[in-house]
């Protein structure tokens, strides 16, 4: 088992009954934290916090939306009474949504801005001055390899992640002199139930291909950069987009995990050369 160096510290993770957050919550757990966990069902947050305490660490939850900042500020302080001063958070709640970008609705448009970049931004905003006030803190907001680029028929979404990364380096600069570092976690396709409810099969295997990991991640692969981004291993590391995502972003050109040697076959036949 890696040693994170986070027993005792409290952290608390949005969207941490499901997917990455949950996996991340484990995780934390299992390293001696205190963890929170917020989400919007509160049956999950039960059942996580419950989990949690199976494994024999100290766990609260709150069910809320993050983009309610009241709400935000009411479970900053519950879980503070209960857990301890905040040292860490990780900004996991997010959605998705896919349509052409002509035919987008602007309420789907709405919706996940507001709950991508204006969750992000509150959740961050509420227990990041707490952090400032004790001139210490980690905050890991999860955005995606979207951030980084675009795809076709997620205007939105992609827009969102790309708002996520201004954000987190507008944040590290204001925050930096004060203790708190920010930085994001940038995945690939991630291996979830809702992933696999929501995306046909033939895409996973089109991102698996230009992988050069050969796979998509796990909530696993991605929840345990995140942490380690928490701990006292980047303890001068702020404002950087870390991509986790098995080497997809090492080529536009990538087939079969790299195999397929696009770059050289362009060479050959002259592309470069005029």
């Amino acid at each position: 088992m890696i040693s994170y160096g986070l027993k005792d510290r409290a952290v608390v993770v949005t969207g941490g009954a499901s997917g990455i957050g949950l996996e991340t919550a484990r995780i934390l757990a299992a390293d001696g934290a205190r963890v929170g966990v917020l989400d919007l069902d509160g049956d999950a947050v039960a059942r996580t916090v419950a989990a949690l305490e199976a494994m024999g660490a100290v766990a609260a939850g709150v069910a809320l939306d993050v983009r309610d900042e009241a709400a935000l500020a009411a479970a900053a302080d519950g879980l503070e009474a209960k857990l301890g001063p905040v040292f860490g958070l990780v900004a996991s709640a997010g959605i998705g949504g896919a349509s052409p970008a002509l035919d987008t609705p602007i309420e789907d448009w709405s919706r996940i801005m507001d709950v991508n970049v204006l969750g992000a931004f509150l959740s961050c905003r509420v227990f990041g001055q707490r952090m400032i006030a004790q001139d210490d803190g980690a905050i890991v907001v999860i955005g995606s390899v979207d951030g980084l680029g675009a795809q076709a028929g997620r205007a939105a979404y992609v827009a969102s992640k790309h708002a996520v990364n201004g954000l987190v380096k507008s944040l590290a600069l204001e925050w930096g002199r004060h203790g708190v570092r920010v930085n994001c976690v940038a995945p690939n396709l991630v291996d979830t139930p809702l992933l696999r409810r929501g995306i046909p099969p033939r895409f996973v295997e089109v991102v698996e291909d230009r992988t050069p990991m050969a796979r998509i991640a796990t909530a696993e692969d991605i929840a345990r950069p995140t942490v380690m981004l928490l701990s006292d291993a980047a303890a001068y590391v702020t404002g950087v987009i870390l991509p986790v995502d098995g080497g997809l972003t090492t080529s536009f050109f990538a087939r079969n995990h790299g195999a397929d040697l696009s770059s050289t076959r362009l060479l050959e036949t002259g592309v470069y050369i005029e």
